[in-house]
């Protein structure tokens, strides 16, 4: 049967929207945001997934206040009309596409209540296509759009109520779709009994707001340093995308720990001349702590929990002796509120990162190196 999307000339494939183009267990079709008040004090990040060929939708919502993170995740059937972004209390509205849209959670049961509108700063802009594989496997083959912004509404967490105001608070999000390892674990295979020896995950990603344009700088690299991935973008007003070439990045790493306190990324302008932004990282969520990303032992993208589910939980950050709080804040990924200066230019955005075994480049020798 036909669904709602069809109505629209949107197909990519001989087939109805119902279905995805690849029968691929773990083809997805998701959405990340974050939001903040420049301070570092107050971080939120939230999501909607949706994984056609596992039937399966799921959101999220995580805000970081102290040392405690606060999570509400909720996962449901996917239903046939897929233009609406709805799981139980969560929802998002696309009220003008690539520029204003609406998330709101009614979790009221659950003391997580979120309505916050938002507003596209400058054009989203298409990031590079990103593949990889463990082996000869396809492991992510996906694409995405990133875009920076500001947010207006109101959030309230455990009693506490933040008014959100579009002055100070701002944010970035990105849409990414294609495949990437959802739902439940996959059979182990040759690739997992024989992984690569002493390989090593090195991410960034970057994106930043400033007055007059947006930055978006995105590096993946192997245990040697070999970038698999690079993307380094700066977008103006009027949609032009500059290239910033191959940047370079030192970054500061608090001792005893993989955790970054500050950044300097030093890029090159279409120009020539040398684009230097020093980022000072503030405030971090652990989005595997919760959030449904990496290694979270409790909750994982596309799982199948049943109908109507929902739960929430909180997480202590500095609680290092629980295991899955130590690889969610040491070998995971972190988000930080980032603070960049660009030629005397402040701008805030995202700091996103995890550095995982080895990275010879950083002076990490093995999985368990630590800054000095």
């Amino acid at each position: 049967m036909p669904i709602p999307a069809d109505e629209f000339p949107l197909h990519q494939a001989p087939y109805s929207l119902a279905h995805a183009a690849s029968s691929d267990r773990n083809f997805y079709d998701r959405s990340y945001w974050n939001a903040h008040d420049r301070s570092g004090e107050v971080f939120l990040i939230t999501g909607l997934g949706q994984y056609p060929n596992l039937g399966v939708t799921d959101a999220f919502a995580c805000i970081r206040r102290g040392d405690l993170q606060h999570t509400i995740r909720m996962s449901d059937v996917l239903g046939t009309d897929r233009m609406n972004q709805q799981v139980g209390p969560y929802r998002i509205e696309v009220i003008d596409p690539l520029n204003e849209l609406r998330i709101t959670c009614a979790g009221k049961e659950q003391e997580f209540e979120l309505d916050l509108h938002w507003r596209g700063s400058f054009p989203a802009v298409d990031e590079s296509p990103h593949v990889s594989r463990n082996g000869a496997k396809i492991m992510l083959d996906a694409q995405r759009f990133a875009q920076v912004g500001t947010w207006e509404g109101f959030i309230r967490v455990k009693g506490e109520e933040i008014l959100v105001d579009p002055a100070t608070w701002v944010g970035t999000r990105d849409r990414s779709w294609g495949i990437r390892p959802v739902g439940e674990p996959e059979p182990a295979g040759r690739w997992v009994a024989e992984p690569k020896v002493d390989g090593g995950f090195y991410w960034i990603y970057v994106p930043l707001r400033f007055d007059d344009f947006a930055l978006v700088f995105i590096a993946q690299e192997d245990a040697d340093g070999l970038r698999t991935l690079n993307d380094a973008l700066r977008i103006w007003p009027d949609g032009r995308v500059e290239p910033l070439g191959y940047p370079k990045y030192d970054i500061n790493y608090r001792s005893g720990t993989r955790i970054p306190e500050s950044a300097t990324i030093t890029a090159q302008a279409a120009d020539g001349s040398p684009l230097v932004v020093e980022v000072e990282c503030l405030g971090h969520v652990a989005l595997s702590a919760g959030c449904g990303y990496g290694p979270d032992p409790q909750w994982t993208h596309g799982v199948w929990r049943g109908r109507d589910w929902i739960e929430t939980a909180t997480y202590d950050l500095t609680n290092q002796s629980d295991p899955g709080i130590m690889i969610a804040t040491q070998y995971s990924i972190l988000d930080h509120v980032g603070k960049a200066t660009l030629d005397g230019k402040v701008g805030y955005g995202l700091f996103e990162h995890s550095c995982a075994g080895r990275h010879t480049p950083s002076g990490f020798a093995n999985g368990g190196s630590m800054a000095p």
